[in-house]
C-alpha cells in the first residue's frame, strides 16, 4: 500500500536524546572550522523534539540508519547515515554533516527531504524505507 508524500515542515524532526547530545556536541566543536555545516546541524537540532531512544519509532531516520531514497526520477539509492568518521562514498556511508545528511536526520518514511548542495543546487528525495539497527525495514 502506497501512501502520499509530504514535505517535512520546518518543525517537524524527532531525534533520540542520545543522537541530539552528540550531534549538538559535534556541532558546536565545529563552529571554528566549518561554520556553516555546523550552524545547518545546530538549526536543526534546535527544532528537534527529543525522545528516549526507546520509543523512538522504527520509520524515523537516526544515526546508523540505512535508508532508501528515490529522488524525482525514481531511482533508488540505499545509504547509511553515520558520524564524520565513519563516512564512505563508495560504501554509500553518507556523512550527517553533508547536506544530505543533515536533511535526513529526524525524518520519517514518506517524506521528502529537500537541502541545498554545497555547489547551490536544490535537491530532494522521498524516504522510502528505513532500516534501523534496532528493528528490521519500515516501509511504506
Amino acid at each position: 500500500m502506497q501512501h502520499a508524500t509530504e514535505s517535512r515542515p520546518s518543525g517537524q524532526i524527532l531525534i533520540s536524546e542520545i543522537d541530539h547530545d552528540r550531534l549538538t556536541g559535534l556541532a558546536r566543536a565545529l563552529l571554528d572550522r566549518t561554520p556553516e555545516v555546523a550552524e545547518e546541524l545546530l538549526s536543526e537540532m534546535d527544532r528537534a523534539v527529543i525522545a528516549d531512544a526507546a520509543a523512538m519509532p522504527a520509520d524515523v531516520v537516526r544515526m546508523g540508519s540505512t535508508v532508501a531514497v528515490s529522488s524525482e526520477g525514481g531511482d533508488i539509492q540505499r545509504i547509511t547515515l553515520v558520524y564524520p568518521g565513519e563516512a564512505d562514498i563508495a560504501e554509500n556511508r553518507i556523512s550527517v554533516l553533508t547536506p544530505m545528511g543533515t536533511a535526513l536526520i529526524g525524518a520519517a518514511i514518506g517524506q521528502v527531504v529537500c537541502w541545498s548542495s554545497r555547489d547551490g543546487r536544490e535537491l530532494s528525495v522521498t524516504i522510502e524505507a528505513v532500516d534501523t539497527l534496532t528493528s528490521g525495514p519500515q516501509r511504506i
